[in-house]
């Protein structure tokens, strides 16, 4: 999970070219690409838990 706008690229990243996320047994179809992010930085809500 990604709190800041580099986390969520790197695990978008990783995803794409499968080194930091297993595989997912008894699925056939082809890896589900992750989807694009928009053009500007990524902002955090403020949510605090």
């Amino acid at each position: 999970m990604g709190r800041s706008h580099e986390e969520i690229e790197a695990a978008r990243r990783d995803w794409m070219e499968s080194t930091r996320f297993g595989e997912v047994q008894g699925y056939d179809g082809a890896r589900l690409p992750a989807p694009e992010l928009p053009p500007v930085a990524l902002k955090p809500r403020g949510r605090v838990r």
